[in-house]
């Protein structure tokens, strides 16, 4: 027996649960890469907050909790309070849209891939109007480092979707998990049928993603040994808070797109048994490995981080590009 919600209160339980699977996200996944960067460093990371360190997200928000959001001096303040939502904000409404199994959605949109590109980028400026409205050197540096990353990393990105819906044929999130069934070997990303470059297409994802989240080894913007905090510079309390809510947030969802575009997302690898313990197994599995990165591979020089999209990324997903649309074509698709 199923019951039917009015509108506004299903649309109160929809909002509350993507701020409670953020929180918790953003919480458990600090706890998660500090006991992981703790044992690639050899040492055990948290460890004095409950048992193996488990009440430090805990403890880490009462204590921003407790500190008071200052607006720096000559700082825009509506916009300086503003910030931190609007990176907030676009991650959430990416998350409603995600399935996580077959009736596993929050809202089943037709548009859905579109909808996860266009609020996906918003967040990057978000961060950069943060870091302009604190009137802070370093944090204006940083913004002006976002705007020339977020430039020349949304391209490939968009190049690598057209490829996927080239290849899919349509927008549908839950529509391109159900053309993945059948087993890992009808996966995107062993599709070589399609494309014999999908495996470089997945890479090049990868990497945009990671540009995008503003992760090491593209965490330009936070360059704590150039600009202090970047963008975050000012920001102090839940203010600064909000931000690693988001940044965390952002890993999620770039994670969960990977798994529907990529990696089959609900379906099971060997065909029987799918359902969401697949998904966020597959979701977990790469974030696991964005964390790994970050503590393997030491921070790029800014301007290889442009020559890397410019010079390599645009050109590689372009040809693959064509490419796919060459096969399809010689296929009759």
């Amino acid at each position: 027996m199923s019951v039917s919600l009015p509108e506004p209160l299903r649309l109160f339980a929809l909002l509350a649960g993507a701020m409670a699977f953020v929180g918790l996200n953003a919480a458990y996944l600090v706890w998660a890469e500090r006991k992981a960067a703790g044992r690639f460093q050899r040492r055990p990371g948290p460890t004095e907050a409950g048992p193996a360190g488990l009440l430090q997200p805990v403890a880490d928000v009462l204590k921003l909790i407790s500190k008071q959001l200052m607006v720096p001096p000559g700082a825009d303040a509506v916009l300086f309070r503003a910030a931190p939502v609007l990176v907030l904000v676009p991650a959430m409404i990416c998350l409603a849209v995600i399935p996580f199994g077959e009736r596993w959605v929050a809202r089943e949109m037709p548009l859905g891939l579109l909808v996860l590109f266009a609020f996906g980028s918003i967040q990057v400026m978000a961060v950069m109007l943060g870091g302009w409205a604190s009137r802070n050197k370093y944090a204006i540096i940083s913004a002006a480092r976002i705007v020339s990353q977020d430039v020349a990393y949304e391209i490939p990105m968009l190049l690598v979707m057209i490829t996927l819906l080239m290849v899919t044929g349509t927008m549908d999130l839950g529509e391109i998990v159900r053309q993945q069934a059948g087993g890992f070997w009808r996966w995107h990303l062993f599709r070589l049928d399609a494309n014999p470059l999908m495996p470089l297409t997945f890479v090049i994802y990868y990497i945009c993603m990671l540009a995008e989240t503003n992760r090491a080894p593209f965490d330009m913007a936070e360059a704590e040994s150039e600009l202090v905090a970047g963008a975050y510079t000012e920001y102090s309390g839940m203010g600064f808070g909000v931000f690693f809510m988001a940044e965390y947030a952002n890993i999620v969802v770039g994670c969960a797109t990977a798994t529907v575009l990529f990696l089959g997302g609900w379906q099971s690898p060997i065909g029987v048994g799918s359902g969401p313990v697949w998904f966020l197994a597959k979701l977990y599995g790469l974030v696991f490995s964005v964390i790994w990165v970050r503590w393997t591979f030491p921070r790029t020089q800014f301007y290889g981080l442009l020559n890397l999209s410019w010079k390599i990324l645009i050109p590689a997903s372009l040809f693959i590009l064509v490419l796919s649309g060459a096969a399809l074509q010689l296929s009759g698709s």
